[in-house]
């Protein structure tokens, strides 16, 4: 009899348990609107940093070391899994590639010029929490794509993106203590729309 006491007691503080740990994700600290602003400004300054990388990684000029270089330090901005949209105006059909693929593919383009620039970078969809206590938005962009061939040929075209972004809260050790902090990351990257 005693033994099914102590398993009953058992069952029941590991329950007490599970119970506790739920409750403490789904009561992480909501974001106050000064620090909702900083982590708003944190994410746009992300996807500047991304839309340089992009540019420096497609540039044909970019030596190949500095940018794989810049690749890694892109790849740093990104949650795992995420995937970038490539669109053209020459087929309707838009294919997803891992993050470090697109950079890879963009770095192989059978162009002797490109130039890529992202403007009117801006939230479209506000921070939303989520059940697990993650915040998530959407960035819009749009990207100027120009390649320029060998013998003069030019293919430009204007791209309407949107960015996931995920916020989360992290912790880090410092001094032997542990620190909260909100982290930024960026996930899938859709295409919208595809223009001349």
């Amino acid at each position: 009899m005693k033994s099914i006491k102590y398993i009953f007691t058992g069952v029941f503080l590991l329950f007490l348990q599970l119970n506790t740990q739920l409750f403490a994700q789904t009561n992480e600290p909501e974001l106050a609107p000064g620090r909702k602003a900083a982590i708003d400004s944190l994410a746009l300054e992300k996807v500047r940093d991304l839309s340089k990388y992009i540019s420096i990684i497609g540039d044909k000029e970019t030596p190949f070391s500095e940018a794989n270089r810049v690749i890694e330090r892109a790849m740093e901005l990104f949650a795992e899994g995420a995937q970038m949209g490539v669109s053209s105006l020459n087929s309707q059909e838009v294919k997803y590639y891992g993050v470090r693929t697109y950079f890879r593919r963009l770095m192989a383009l059978n162009y002797d010029k490109v130039k890529i620039s992202w403007f009117n970078i801006q939230y479209i969809s506000d921070l939303e929490r989520q059940p697990d206590g993650r915040y998530v938005g959407v960035i819009t962009i749009y990207q100027k794509f120009e390649g320029i061939s060998e013998d003069g040929m030019k293919y430009q075209d204007t791209t309407k993106k949107d960015i996931t972004v995920f916020v989360e809260r992290k912790q880090t050790q410092i001094g032997g203590r542990l620190i909260g902090f909100w982290d930024v990351l960026l996930g899938d990257i859709r295409v919208s729309e595809t223009t001349q």
